[in-house]
Formats: structure tokens, C-alpha cells, sequence
């Protein structure tokens, strides 16, 4: 079989997406860590299908590069929407789609900018010397002097795989360059290793830097894919609401690969 494709990127994090409306694809785990492989697949951070919703303008179905069903990606979602305008479901720049935690809306600025709302915070505790929040996906925030220095993958892994995550965790380890600024690095779960970006950490960084100061928040992000923005207000030091993830996306290439059986 034959399978059409779309790859995507967003501040190098980076999908494979699949126009599913039609041909009714059911990929089982093996096959989608095949197209998500770097050497004998497509490679992909993780893969989406584009589907119909009864609810939105499409739904969006997010797995990880190693096959599973995954939780929300922000990134993943800004490149849904690019790939949405492409196939004309959005009007007058603007969107909203359905995913695993419900609505999101969602606004294409020139340039391949993306600018998409993100779910209400409800969870931010601090642990001792890290940040845990939900962020659509369950993030592990840590603050560090140098996180160039850090080596996140043997770091990332051992806490991402620690008894008290049963379910695993994303673990994000932040620099702050100044106070409105922060730069992210991030291991994530599914993809066993760092990425260059990952929306939701980004997310769960920005609002972990607030700690429990209340008002609104303009936080840009550093991260090794490129740049990002963080907006959010903080009703009170554990609620964000109005959370915005702005960023870039591109098509990267278009394709069709030979599935295997």
C-alpha cells in the first residue's frame, strides 16, 4: 500500500501528516513508528491524521514516534493548522479544531505563523526543585544556570522514567536569559530523546516562570528549533487562562511511501 504524505516542521519539531477524511487509514503501532523512523522511514518527532469532526473544522489525531496514541502536541497542533488552510477547511485565517483535550482555536498569520490557544492550566505545583503541569500534555519544569550544559537525554530519560511518573512525563529543563525571556530544552516521552521544540513544554516553562504571581504574561522562548511566544493570564498562582503558543510551521516536503504489511 501506498500512503500519501505531508511533513511538516515547527521550530524543528517535526511530523508527518496524513489527510485522512477520505481514505479511512487505520495505522497500527508498528507502521507508524516505520514512517516516523530517520533512517528507514520518513522521520518525524510524531505523525497526524487529519480528520472530519462533527464539532470543529477537523480533528486532529496525534501519535508518537514510537506508535503510540499520544496526549496534545502544541507544535504538532500549529502544523495541523498549516496543513488545514493548505486544504482550504479554514476561513478568513482562522480555525478550530478538535483534539484529544478537547476545542482549540487557532489564528495563521502571515509567514507561517501560528498562534494557537491552548487549554486552561489547572495544575502547577511546585516539588521541591521542579515544576509539574498539565498542560494538555504532563510536563516536569526544572530550572537551570546552563542548560546548554545539561545532558538531557541521560537527565531527561532517568526522570521521565522515575516510579513516581507511571504514565512517564516530558521533562523540560529552562535557563532564564532575562525576565521575559527563557530558553527551553526538552525530552520527550514517546520520542525517547530531546527535541529541538516542544509546544507544550514551552508552555508548561512559560508558566512555571510565573511561579504564583498573578496578571498577564508576554514570554518569549528560546529554544534550539527557533524561536516561540508564550501569552497567557494567571488568575490566581496555580490557574492560567487565555493561553496562546505563537510560532512558525513549514511544509518541508510532500510525498508517497510503501507501507509495510
Amino acid at each position: 500500500m501506498e500512503l500519501a504524505f505531508y511533513k511538516y516542521q515547527g521550530t524543528g519539531n517535526d511530523f508527518v501528516i496524513i489527510d485522512n477524511r477520505k481514505h479511512g487509514w487505520q495505522l497500527n503501532k508498528e507502521q507508524i513508528a516505520f514512517l516516523c523512523n530517520r533512517r528507514k522511514g520518513i522521520g518525524a518527532d510524531g505523525l497526524m491524521l487529519l480528520e472530519t469532526s462533527t464539532v470543529a473544522d477537523f480533528k486532529m489525531v496525534y501519535y508518537n514516534a514510537d506508535g503510540a496514541e499520544s496526549t496534545m502536541c502544541g507544535n504538532g497542533g500549529r502544523c495541523m493548522v498549516s496543513f488545514a488552510k493548505e486544504l482550504q477547511l479554514t476561513e478568513d485565517n482562522s480555525t478550530q479544531f478538535e483534539a484529544i483535550d478537547g476545542l482549540h482555536e487557532a489564528k495563521i498569520m502571515p509567514n507561517g505563523i501560528v498562534v494557537l490557544h491552548m487549554q486552561d492550566v489547572n495544575e502547577n505545583k511546585l516539588i521541591q526543585d521542579h515544576f509539574e503541569i498539565q498542560t494538555g500534555s504532563p510536563h516536569y519544569v526544572k530550572f537551570e544556570k546552563d542548560v546548554l550544559a545539561i545532558d538531557v537525554v541521560s537527565e531527561g530519560r532517568a526522570i521521565r522514567n522515575n516510579k513516581a511518573f507511571p504514565a512517564g512525563i516530558n521533562v523540560n529543563f529552562v535557563e532564564v536569559l532575562n525576565n521575559n525571556t527563557l530558553f527551553v530544552r526538552t525530552y520527550e516521552r514517546g520520542v525517547e530523546d530531546e527535541t529541538l521544540s516542544c509546544g507544550t513544554g514551552v508552555t508548561a516553562a512559560a508558566i512555571a516562570h510565573s511561579n504564583t504571581d498573578i496578571g498577564k504574561f508576554d514570554i518569549a522562548i528560546k529554544t534550539r528549533g527557533g524561536d516561540l511566544s508564550v501569552q497567557f493570564e494567571k488568575t490566581s498562582p496555580t490557574h492560567a487562562i487565555q493561553v496562546w503558543l505563537k510560532g512558525e510551521t513549514q511544509l518541508v516536503f510532500t510525498g508517497k511511501i510503501a507501507l509495510p504489511s
